[in-house]
């Protein structure tokens, strides 16, 4: 059965640390301990005191002064993991934590989980090809010497970097090396470790790469598991949950989030806050509960994103300075179909399409897979059309060779809707209301990532108000902005009330419109 070595990387709050190795370690694990050189000896002392008797608790050989971004913190690491594997035997897998981690599922089944199969868990991406780095420097990390502390000597640490570029003097990444990059809340097997342990004493030019290379607790242990373990077994991935703001800054955990935490598909969380004690309470006794069941539904990372983003409405897209002067063309009429149900809005298009001439393109800013022609790579991905969808839609008018083309959008795209109202072209709008049950809101929460098979009954009922809120204050966005040339069918109005609507939408014959809201399966589901 699976006996874990957590490897605790901490440098405040003793109380906390104590308590944390007595819940983990109360579960039959151990703990090595790594507690900043630069924190409190007092503080330090506290720890070791109270936890001098906890034959399953160890300390690294050895305390390091750490920063961020230096080796400092690899180094620390190691000190902790050689004290671990020295200490406890019987430790079949060494799991990362930190000060501020707490588990998020029961001891038994993290053991079963880690049972089921035999690798190392560990995000690695390759540091060149992927796209893991958003921001900052990138190769500079590592084919530059970085002797100083970025935060601590920002000018000398750019101004050394400066003159080694100055100078032409890059270094060369070890030949037989693949650098790769990923978190640092890794949870290894024992074999892994004791490779790791016995390649750095091996490797001294390896070693000394590293020492020099920045923020390389991204890339080391990422790059030896790739280094000495076959790809097979290894999962790239972390088995901590933890999330990042819209400014780079980790997402804390309150009282509130419990049930969040035990649906994520991990085994920890970070950031817990110090304040929630009420959470800590409860996830320290779930480590030693016995028998629970976990509904794994692994929706977190997408409600925060939608949660976090009530508010911001208006604020998503600014105008890019070079699409200010830009337009469609005067002469030209842009049909903008509104709709949250995509399947209604697309069968309205394809009716429309069988009794008029005009062009049609789906949810071009929505979906990925809408069906494009092939206009240079600019249609490519959801990202780029947003990012040029000015020039995106007039080389859509020029390949249909039209003056007129109708697309959908949905409504939640209100600067998207507004960019296009604002163009020198005529722009207009029909909005097809529809009727919403909870099939189809739990259906929609789905599809876009907001909750999986497994979400609780509990998560539903907080979950499904704040969908059909959020879809009605979009709806009253768009008629709040008063448009100009604005339209609405309605799903539970006549057909002759509609016509006029989409008569007016279309400029076409008031018994064509009719013919086109007169199918009775119009505003199925």
């Amino acid at each position: 059965m699976a006996t874990i070595a957590f490897i605790l990387l901490c440098h405040k709050d003793p109380d906390a640390i104590i308590q944390q190795a007595q819940r983990l370690t109360a579960a039959g694990d151990y703990m090595s301990i790594h507690f900043d050189g630069n924190a409190s000896s007092a503080d330090y002392e506290k720890i070791r005191a109270a936890l001098k008797d906890n034959s399953a608790v160890t300390f690294a050989h050895r305390r390091i002064k750490c920063g961020w971004g230096e080796w400092s913190l690899v180094q620390a690491t190691l000190n902790a993991v050689e004290s671990a594997v020295q200490a406890f035997p019987r430790a079949t897998h060494f799991m990362m934590v930190s000060g501020d981690c707490m588990a998020i599922k029961s001891a038994e089944y993290a053991h079963e989980f880690l049972d089921a199969e035999s690798c190392d868990y560990i995000e690695s991406f390759d540091f060149f090809e992927s796209d893991w780095i958003k921001t900052g420097m990138k190769e500079d990390r590592l084919v530059y010497r970085h002797y100083l502390n970025e935060r601590n000597h920002k000018r000398l640490f750019y101004g050394m970097l400066q003159a080694q570029r100055k100078l032409g003097l890059k270094r060369a990444i070890p030949e037989d090396l693949q650098i790769m990059i990923g978190s640092q809340w890794w949870c290894l097997r024992r074999r892994t470790i004791e490779w790791i342990l016995d390649f750095t004493r091996q490797r001294r030019d390896v070693m000394r790469f590293f020492r020099r290379t920045w923020i390389p607790d991204e890339t080391f242990f990422q790059t030896l598991v790739r280094h000495l373990v076959p790809e097979t077994e290894i999962r790239s991935r972390t088995l901590t949950f933890l999330m990042f703001s819209d400014y780079g800054m980790p997402v804390t955990f309150y009282n509130d989030h419990y049930d969040l935490l035990l649906s994520q598909d991990f085994l920890f969380a970070r950031k817990i806050s110090p304040e929630a004690q009420e959470l800590k309470a409860r996830l320290g006794d779930l480590y030693a509960a016995q028998g629970v069941q976990f509904k794994v539904s692994n929706e977190g990372r997408s409600l925060y994103s939608f949660l976090t983003g009530r508010g911001r409405i208006g604020r998503r897209f600014g105008m890019r300075f070079w699409e200010t002067e830009s337009t469609l063309g005067r002469e030209r009429e842009l049909l903008i179909v509104i709709c949250k149900k995509w399947h209604v809005a697309k069968r309205l298009l394809a009716f429309i399409k069988q009794k008029t001439d005009i062009p049609t393109i789906e949810y071009l800013f929505n979906e990925e897979d809408t069906p494009l022609p092939d206009l240079g790579g600019i249609q490519a991905s959801l990202p780029k059309r947003m990012r040029h969808q000015r020039a995106l839609m007039r080389m859509l008018f020029d390949y249909f060779a039209t003056d007129r083309l109708i697309i959908c959008v949905d409504p939640g795209n209100i600067d998207l809707i507004r960019d296009f109202v604002g163009d020198r072209s005529v722009t207009r709008l029909l909005e097809v209301e529809c009727q919403y049950d909870d099939d189809f809101l739990v259906g929609h929460a789905m599809r876009i990532g907001l909750a999986g098979e497994h979400t609780s009954d509990e998560t539903w009922e907080r979950l499904l108000p704040t969908i059909r809120q959020d879809i009605v204050y979009e709806g009253d966005v768009i008629r709040d902005s008063e448009f100009e040339n604005y339209n609405r069918i309605r799903d539970g109005a006549g057909s002759a009330e509609n016509a006029v609507a989409l008569a007016r939408f279309l400029s076409i014959p008031q018994d064509q419109a009719e013919e086109i809201c007169g199918i009775d399966y119009l505003f199925s589901d």
